[in-house]
């Protein structure tokens, strides 16, 4: 299996999943050129594209989603309260209601060979989930949008040989930053977002001999960035006795503005 990133931040996320000849994106929250473009830079037509998974009803995750589905009508796969929220925006415009299929957390599903699991993360939408996608060759895995972990998740998302996961803030600067105060307490409860820190902590425990790739995603505009990210990250493993180099696992953050692939 092979993961790259579209784009990812918090002003928009889109994931590319594929393994030989079928392709797949976790959410749309960018808009069409962004994703036809950044699948044109891996080589993928959109035309390629055989389904979409959304995480959840947030805008940065599926605010190019209408546009997308009415040039490039793919079945689309979210749980069924995220469905719900999805065909209820009023910003997406008009979309098939008929190219949406549930899915249920930790019940995987098959496509062409690779099995496909969502599974639940604490964030404050209708029914988040992330998700891992498996081959017979590898595993890989995308985990976005949650304020905390526990060993549900972390089981479910060891053995990836990829891995996306979200290194939203650094504490600090959200704490000294220009947001209202409800917001930063939101950030930072247990239904909001990683901070660079705490990705790090996760990552430690997810982080297997089969790993190779390291994406950080969903950074925040205002409160963190890339040096910041990458260092405490990898300052974070070290403490837990993982040395991304000796181990041979490619980290990098995932750009907002550009496609990123390790």
């Amino acid at each position: 299996m092979k993961l790259a990133s579209i784009g990812s931040g918090s002003s928009g996320n889109c994931i590319y999943v594929s393994n030989e000849g079928h392709h797949y994106l976790v959410d749309a929250g960018l808009s069409r050129k962004r994703i036809v473009d950044g699948l044109k830079s891996m080589d993928t037509c959109p035309e390629q594209i055989e389904g979409i998974f959304i995480t959840h009803e947030h805008m940065d995750h599926i605010s190019g989603l209408g546009v997308f589905l009415r040039k490039y009508p793919v079945p689309v796969f979210a749980t069924g309260p995220t469905i719900d929220a999805i065909l209820s925006a009023p910003n997406l415009g008009k979309i098939d209601a008929g190219l949406f299929h549930s899915v249920k957390a930790d019940r995987p599903m098959d496509l062409n060979g690779i099995r496909v699991e969502a599974s639940t993360i604490y964030h404050d939408a209708a029914d988040p989930v992330c998700y891992t996608f498996t081959d017979e060759e590898s595993k890989v895995g995308i985990a976005t949008d949650f304020g905390t972990f526990d060993d549900y998740l972390v089981e479910k998302m060891q053995g990836c040989r990829s891995l996306l996961v979200e290194s939203n803030h650094d504490l600090n600067m959200l704490m000294v930053g220009p947001y209202p105060y409800p917001l930063k307490r939101r950030i930072m409860s247990n239904t909001g977002h990683m901070s660079n820190e705490r990705a790090g902590q996760f990552l430690s425990k997810v982080i297997g001999e089969e790993c190779r790739q390291i994406y950080l995603g969903h950074l925040s505009k205002e409160n963190n960035y890339v040096d910041l990210a990458y260092e405490a990250v990898k300052v974070e493993l070290m403490i837990h006795n993982i040395d991304i180099e000796k181990k041979n696992i490619t980290m990098k953050v995932a750009s907002r503005t550009e496609p990123t692939v390790c």
